[in-house]
């Protein structure tokens, strides 16, 4: 059974309402909704994926009975999902979690970056990963692997390619002497510098995981 600090067993109508939206079942671990819940109780979305597995596999008497009640009463989850979020000081952590030590730490790779409000860390993270894709000459408006990325962000292909320059910037490997003044350079650094020297393959598997956020 996975655990976490801030998890409490009366968090289960809310994560259930989006185990039971049509198709009924475990959705992806970024999934928009379970991030969203993610977000609104700082647990992190896997931790919200290894309970929906939880609840999924119904083995435990716990869960059979959170069966009972909820899997054929939609009105019932509806009512009780809404009266947690009316609890004092939901989505306010100040007061919610009053006394108990937080820290941001997935939290900040969706938030809009300041000076680049049409993109989150995540979104960097997915541009990143084509980086690896493409080679230079390909890294252009025109190629579809950069439109196809630029559709799911909800951003142009110039935007793309503008994020891929400054990564190139990063490369260490292409040995860039030039200077480069750009809102997206920190940002994309920091990216960078927790993937950069990543096994492509364990990127790759996280931005098909993070893509289903745009999906």
């Amino acid at each position: 059974m996975v655990t976490h600090s801030l998890w409490s067993e009366e968090y289960w109508p809310m994560l259930l309402q989006i185990y039971f939206k049509k198709p009924i079942g475990i959705k992806p671990t970024y999934a928009h909704p379970i991030v969203e819940l993610s977000l609104e109780l700082h647990i992190p979305p896997y931790i919200l994926y290894a309970k929906m597995e939880e609840f999924h596999l119904n083995n435990l008497p716990s869960i059979q009975a959170l069966w009972k009640v909820y899997a054929n009463n939609p009105k019932k989850l509806q009512k009780d999902a809404k009266r947690i979020r009316k609890m004092k000081g939901f989505g306010k952590p100040e007061e919610f979690y009053e006394g108990v030590t937080t820290e941001e730490t997935f939290e900040k790779d969706f938030k809009l970056i300041e000076r680049a409000t049409d993109l989150t860390p995540i979104a960097l993270i997915i541009v990143l990963n084509l980086y690896f894709h493409l080679t230079p000459i390909t890294m252009t408006e025109g190629t579809p692997e950069v439109k196809e990325v630029a559709r799911l962000l909800n951003i142009t292909p110039r935007r793309v390619v503008e994020i891929m320059d400054v990564y190139r910037f990063c490369d260490p490997y292409l040995n860039q002497d030039d200077l480069i003044i750009s809102p997206l350079l920190l940002p994309c650094q920091n990216i960078w510098d927790r993937y950069g020297n990543a096994d492509t393959k364990e990127l790759s598997a996280l931005t098909e995981e993070l893509c289903h956020y745009y999906r």
